[in-house]
């Protein structure tokens, strides 16, 4: 046995490890590989070990983001819908596209190309982990996003049992399974197949929400360097959505839907059928040199019922189809680690507005006919100049096309938003290797983020142009490392400062007129600084290490404002808390059982730009436990212990009143029951 602490390296616990084989498929880098690039970069970056989360209940993206410090990740209903918000990301229309975060499986986009997540979030559970590297740290993604990006890396038969099966479930009438099957046959060729099916009736009325789905991959070995892996992904998804509340209406049945989300009104819905085959080669051409490339193709059917009134409605029937590629050329010369990267994407929408009633599609309002394009090209050196000093340099070059075009079903009439954007984006870092446990780091970096072709469709600019690319500066200091608290014990830690000052962000708010739909414009300057620490440690009870604690706690301090703004000053910008807190306190046995409480503090917020209407903070206890060995987990949690009245996320509007609908409760008192059989 080896005490192993991983701070430095994003991991999110400090474990007790044992020396096994931990078999990589041909072509992948693995799980090591990654916290040593982790090591290698000036930055915020956290890995997330999907293993250590099933410790608990695994929902959503919620779930699996927990303990990543600088980010934000609410379920407005505990779907698989949720908002989205990295270093400030993403902080106004609240769960409409999503943007700001660029979503990966395997270095291949799942992100639409203008940057968009509305339609699908990535299922944690498909993934065996992933790495988080936020703001301008997504660079070796190649990443135009000012939130970052996350790359989910597929299990595969290598790392996997031949047979997995897995059920939870709980509150609110959540049902999840899971079977894996998997098999390497001679070495040459593997395959992994898993089939889901998730069921939650919801704790609020009209939030059902229904998924099942198959991801399966497969690999075979061309040569001894050369090896190449198919990934198939189907999902069905069919959501209801309960709709935001006023203070009143939360006050009268924090449980009821909106006014005209339900069956008998509006019946507004998220359902997506998508289907994605991808492709990825690996050429290991020496010990020093490597070449990837990958293509990957999706689509997606969209049904969308999401206004209902009296003077108008609306539903959304589009088809969007993805298409990405990427291409990754890695040398080592001397002391230089040199990264070469292309990302290029295509993403076409065509269907129509309906007008619609309980959900029922009528007469085209609009056909819609929307384009994207976006190029990403990086070049990055990692020079180690000296024994304990490297030098991050680097590079991106992002070229874009967004284009929306939407004719009058009945008039004929047709309105067309086009523009271009390009950028040159710099970057330069350095890391100090203070001793072997500990590093310092620091980085001045450049942000860009195109328009998504959602926020050029709602763009209300004075003159009637495209809207603007996001862009500015970001300056980071932080360390990494782990230091020993005794013989057999010791903590790690991740902190990472910035401050970033922006210009043209854009920001939507729910139009007061027809609810449902959004103004975005383009604000002048705005400032986003924040300081994200993640604390963990191993602590032994006994000389032995039979009895361990093991806290883990991942702290934000956010200040996301207008820097003099003509209409809001130094406003405060809306969505995220300025502070939130989120840990846990694990006792272990050396049989595999732990028990412990877990808390999440959330701080105020504010639901407009006017900084007049306020979200109270909210304080949440649980409890979490369970057991395992080399075939059984085992888990039990509870969520909420004390039934605290909290508001899980809400929209935004420029000056809100008391009486807007824009408030989603969050979860009352709910537990969760899982069992997961190894083979």
């Amino acid at each position: 046995m080896a005490l192993s602490a991983h701070a430095e390296q994003g991991a999110l616990r400090l474990q007790q490890l044992e020396v096994v084989g931990n078999a990589v498929a041909p072509g992948e880098v693995g799980i090591e590989a990654d916290k040593q690039e982790i090591r290698q970069t000036p930055g915020g970056v956290n890995l997330i070990d999907i293993d250590q989360l099933t410790e608990g209940q695994v929902s959503s993206l919620e779930d699996a983001f927990r303990y990543v410090p600088g980010v934000w990740a609410t379920s407005p209903t505990g779907t698989d819908s949720i908002f989205l918000s990295s270093r400030g990301s993403n902080l106004d229309a609240i769960g409409y596209d999503t943007n700001g975060v660029k979503l990966l499986q395997d270095g291949l986009p799942v992100t639409a190309a203008d940057g968009n997540n509305h339609n699908r979030f990535i299922d944690p559970l498909s993934a065996k982990y992933a790495v988080f590297a936020r703001g301008a740290n997504a660079m070796k993604y190649g990443a135009s996003t000012l939130g970052g990006a996350v790359n989910f890396i597929s299990s595969t038969a290598y790392d996997t049992s031949p047979l997995t099966l897995s059920i939870s479930g709980g509150s609110h009438g959540e049902r999840l399974s899971r079977l894996t099957a998997s098999r390497v046959f001679n070495d040459q060729v593997d395959g992994l197949v898993t089939i889901e099916n998730k069921q939650w009736d919801g704790y609020r009325e009209h939030s059902k929400h229904t998924r099942t789905g198959i991801y399966a991959n497969g690999g075979l070995r061309l040569s001894d360097n050369v090896s190449t892996r198919f990934y198939f992904t189907k999902l069905d998804s069919d959501e209801e959505l309960a709709g935001s509340l006023s203070r009143a209406q939360v006050r009268e049945d924090r449980d009821q839907a909106g006014a005209n989300n339900g069956r008998d009104a509006g019946h507004f819905q998220l359902d997506v059928d998508t289907w994605r085959l991808a492709n990825k080669t690996t050429w290991e051409i020496d010990n020093n040199r490597r070449f990837e490339f990958g293509v990957s193709y999706e689509e997606q059917e969209l049904f969308h019922p999401i206004v209902a009134g009296q003077f108008f409605s609306l539903l959304i029937d589009n088809r969007q189809r993805n298409l990405g590629t990427m291409a990754r050329y890695h040398h080592k010369v001397g002391n230089h680690d040199w990264l070469i990267g292309m990302n290029y994407g295509v993403t076409w929408v065509d269907g129509g507005n309906y007008f619609q009633s309980s959900g029922v599609k009528g007469a085209k309002q609009q056909v819609n006919d929307n384009d994207a394009n976006t190029l990403e090209l990086v070049v990055l050196d990692r020079w180690q100049f000296a024994d304990d000093w490297t030098l991050v340099a680097g590079a991106q070059a992002v070229k874009a096309n967004r284009e929306v075009r939407g004719t009058n079903a009945g008039t004929g009439a047709v309105a067309q938003t086009e523009d271009d954007y390009d950028s040159i984006n710099p970057r330069l870092g350095l890391i100090y290797q203070l001793n072997q446990n500990t590093s310092l780091y620091t980085n001045l970096s450049r942000l860009y983020e195109p328009p998504t072709t959602y926020q050029l469709d709602d763009g209300t600019t004075t003159s009637n142009d495209a809207l603007k690319a996001m862009k500015g500066e970001v300056f980071e200091i932080g360390s990494r490392g782990h230091h020993a608290l005794s013989d057999n014990s010791e903590w790690g830690w991740d902190i990472s400062a910035y401050y970033a000052k922006l210009d043209n962000e854009i920001l939507s708010v729910e139009d007061p007129n027809a609810l449902g739909t959004f103004l975005t414009s383009n604000a002048d300057d705005t400032i986003h600084a924040g300081i994200e620490v993640l604390l963990s440690a191993d602590i032994a009870l006994t000389e032995n290490r039979d009895h361990r604690l093991t806290p883990l706690l991942s702290l934000t301090w956010n200040r996301f404002r207008f820097d003099d703004d003509d209409s809001f000053a130094d406003n405060t910008l809306p969505a995220a808390p300025k502070f939130s807190l989120k840990g846990e306190m694990l006792y272990r046995y050396k049989n595999g059982f732990y028990f412990g409480p877990t808390v999440d503090y959330v701080g105020e917020r504010y639901a407009d730009f006017a900084n007049s209407y306020k979200v109270d903070s909210y304080t949440l206890f649980g409890l979490k436990s369970g057991w395992s060995n080399d075939n059984f987990n085992v888990f039990a949690e509870v969520r909420n212990l004390f039934e605290k009245d909290y508001i899980a996320s809400h929209s935004v509007r420029a000056v809100a009143a008391s009486s807007d609908a824009i408030l989603n409760p969050g979860a009352p008192l709910s537990a969760y029951v899982g069992i997961e059989y190894r083979l």
